[in-house]
């Protein structure tokens, strides 16, 4: 079973402000409207949502051998690193799949797409009916849209998984077990991390169970 290794040092503060398939749909934002969305959800200060100071972006020192580029998910302390090059990560708060529906492994992030479509499973829809079935044609991006911002899609191998890191429209959930697998982010945060991850990195999530406690 894959876990979560024990690779955080030392923190400091960083001074800074549903899995889903894609679909082919008939209308796509222009960047004029892109970046409107963005500054929508970018704005109101360095935490307009609420959230508790951990779960809020640090640069924090990480140990020796980690792979800039690559992403961790400790689904314990809900936290994503994005390792860095010269030995430091960027933390953010991150919510997780609820119960089973989180699936811990190791992915390879084969897309990447700005303000994506989202349409849900035919699990989801036939898990949660009432929640899903009338999405079930697609929805079209916005701040409202189920991926947010910007969503990394996770591949075993050649295969869609439909685990996606993805902004959310509910950012009130970071911190909890929420989602339908995928691991969610604010959307501001993902902004940010967004450009800085390429694609073919690779995107550790670990088991909750069996972990050792982070230094946060």
């Amino acid at each position: 079973m894959l876990t979560r290794r024990h690779f955080i040092r030392t923190t400091t503060a960083l001074f800074s402000a549903a899995a889903a398939s894609p679909l082919m749909a008939s209308s796509w934002p222009d960047a004029a409207q892109k970046a409107a969305w963005d500054a929508e959800v970018e704005a109101g200060g360095p935490n307009p949502w609420g959230l508790h100071q951990r779960f809020l972006p640090q640069r924090i020192v990480a140990n020796d051998g980690l792979v800039p580029g690559d992403i961790h998910v400790d689904a314990v302390a809900r936290y994503l690193y994005h390792i860095e090059e010269g030995g430091t990560a960027m933390r953010y708060g991150v919510a997780i799949g609820r119960g089973d529906l989180y699936e811990p492994g190791t992915y390879t992030i084969k897309r990447k797409a700005e303000w994506p479509h989202w349409t849900p499973t035919r699990n989801m829809i036939e898990r949660e009916p009432e929640v899903y079935a009338q999405y079930e044609n697609g929805m079209e991006p916005g701040p409202r849209n189920a991926l947010g911002s910007r969503a990394l899609y996770l591949y075993l191998g050649e295969r869609d998984t439909y685990l996606r890191i993805h902004g959310t429209p509910f950012p009130t959930s970071i911190g909890s077990r929420a989602s339908s697998g995928c691991v969610r982010m604010v959307m501001a945060h993902i902004n940010g991390l967004y450009p800085r991850v390429q694609i073919g990195a690779t995107a550790y999530l670990y088991s909750p169970e069996g972990s050792v406690t982070a230094i946060s």
